[in-house]
């Protein structure tokens, strides 16, 4: 810290008569080692890709790709188009996680772009895209393919284009920022909050861009890419945001998002590089032109905890305080921050591998659970469905599955097939409650998830526990948390279709 600390009282030294300069007046940008930086961390990520299971959402993101629409109720439609895309490739799951990997190198290299935008030479583009290719959110995010992870690319990218359009001050600057805009918010409503901080940053530190044409521009291409979506959403009486809202009550609204700010800073930061991110805040002040990052970053935090957002919602905006916090410790280069900023980032990299990812046994991923749950989403899946199948072979052919959770529903409908099991699988959890009901009344169904006989009493006069989701010893993943099971329903109380509105839930 003495080396950021001293910069404080410190003139930017001059860059180096020898330093080459972009010809629009930034540093170039160090495309050697900053890719070597996202080679390395593709190589990482590749030794572990293949080594475990789908993830619950990849099979959300395939099945709903595989029923293409304009909007579904927790998403927009880019990211279920590219599932479909990659799960129609040989490899199972493997086309999707490269893709999660080339967004995460898409948000490293990024990064060092935005970097140079803020002035950052060499060293400091290195440190930034260390820094990114280490922090644990952004890791744990290129876990599996989803939403998540293309958001973070987006916001980068969204942040880059911004910082040049404002260098360059030119209309077709804005105008690309504009279209990666539009096409972010296909991705994830999310990237909505980025803009509105990005417009306040706008309004208080840089109106001198507001009086041209450019960020106008920018905003009409993003309205018009946006534009089926947001019809989509209309004609659904805006289900989304209803779905929001139930995301918000589930982690305790405001006061839930305020307390998870500690997890943000401490474990999706990655304790070792707060460092970097508080240096980020300190160069960002200092600078009259570059301070609308600093208002956009508050903004996002700030609407993000007010609406009970999800802790990691606000987590992109961590690329743009790691860029500027490189730059100023760029600038106050010491013998000793030489050696201290490799061994932090390699600390952070520990951090996040080990909470991010299931490298570790899946007894000492049970035990992380708390911590992070997602790796146990990745384990079981097969046996899962093996279950179901010994369960199911009794019964009439024409006895559908009927699931509590998408993930449960993926399960069965993508693996299946190569376990023997051909039946009607259904759902009514989020955008399953838009492809129901089916026709006809559930004289026989078999019932799977996480409900008790209580609940489906409500449904079916003569509910059977069968038996009970299982994994080995000593595991545990959401299903087994919660208590899932088998069940034979049979007698109900009126067709799918009158059952349908009790049935279908959003979370």
């Amino acid at each position: 810290m003495t080396e950021i600390g001293s910069a404080a009282t410190q003139h930017d030294p001059a860059p180096s008569p020898k330093f080459e300069q972009h010809p629009c007046g930034r540093p170039q940008v160090a495309w050697r080692p900053v890719l070597g930086v996202a080679a390395v961390t593709a190589m990482v990520h590749l030794l572990v890709a293949g080594h475990f299971g789908w993830h619950r959402d990849e099979f959300y993101y395939v099945i709903c790709g595989r029923r293409l629409d304009w909007g579904y109720v927790d998403q927009p439609p880019l990211v279920p188009l590219l599932a479909r895309c990659a799960a129609d490739l040989t490899g199972g799951v493997l086309p999707l996680r490269l893709l999660a990997i080339a967004a995460e190198i898409g948000c490293i290299v990024l990064t060092s772009v935005l970097t140079a935008e803020l002035g950052g030479r060499r060293r400091a583009q290195i440190l930034a895209a260390a820094a990114v290719a280490a922090c644990p959110v952004f890791v744990a995010a290129a876990l599996f393919f989803g939403t998540t992870v293309v958001d973070q690319l987006v916001w980068v990218g969204v942040l880059v284009l911004t910082a040049r359009a404002l260098r360059r001050r030119s209309a077709q600057a804005w105008l690309a920022a504009g279209v990666v805009a539009g096409l972010g918010l296909q991705t994830k409503d999310t990237l909505a909050v980025l803009l509105v901080g990005l417009a306040v940053g706008m309004v208080l530190f840089r109106r001198d861009a507001l009086r041209s044409r450019g960020p106008w521009l920018a905003c009409g291409a993003a309205a018009v890419i946006a534009a089926p979506n947001i019809v989509w959403d209309v004609r659904h009486q805006w289900v989304n945001l209803r779905m929001a809202r139930e995301l918000a009550e589930q982690q305790g609204g405001t006061l839930g998002a305020l307390t998870h700010l500690p997890v943000l800073v401490l474990l999706l930061a990655g304790p070792p590089l707060i460092a970097l991110w508080y240096a980020g805040v300190r160069q960002l002040v200092s600078r009259d032109e570059q301070r609308w990052l600093l208002a956009a970053t508050v903004t996002v935090a700030v609407l993000f905890t007010i609406s009970g957002g999800r802790v990691y919602y606000a987590a992109p905006a961590l690329a743009g305080l790691f860029a500027a916090g490189a730059v100023r410790v760029e600038t106050a280069a010491t013998a000793r921050g030489r050696f201290g900023w490799p061994a932090a980032v390699a600390a952070a990299a520990i951090i996040a591998i080990v909470i991010g990812w299931p490298v570790l046994s899946p007894r000492a991923e049970t035990a992380l659970r708390p911590i992070n749950p997602q790796q146990m989403e990745t384990y079981g899946w097969p046996g899962f469905v093996d279950q179901i199948a010994r369960a199911a072979t009794p019964l009439p052919a024409d006895v559908p599955i009927f699931t509590s959770t998408y993930g449960e529903a993926g399960a069965l409908t993508v693996l299946g097939p190569d376990a023997g099991l051909h039946r009607r699988i259904l759902s009514a959890h989020n955008n399953y409650l838009l492809w129901g009901p089916p026709p006809g009344t559930p004289d026989t169904a078999l019932c799977v998830g996480e409900w008790n006989t209580d609940y489906l009493h409500r449904f079916w006069s003569n509910v059977i526990e069968i038996a009970p989701i299982t994994l080995p010893p000593g595991l545990t993943d959401q299903e087994t948390a919660q208590h899932a099971a088998i069940y034979l329903c049979t007698q109900p109380h009126g067709t799918w279709a009158q059952l349908w509105p009790g049935l279908r839930h959003l979370d």
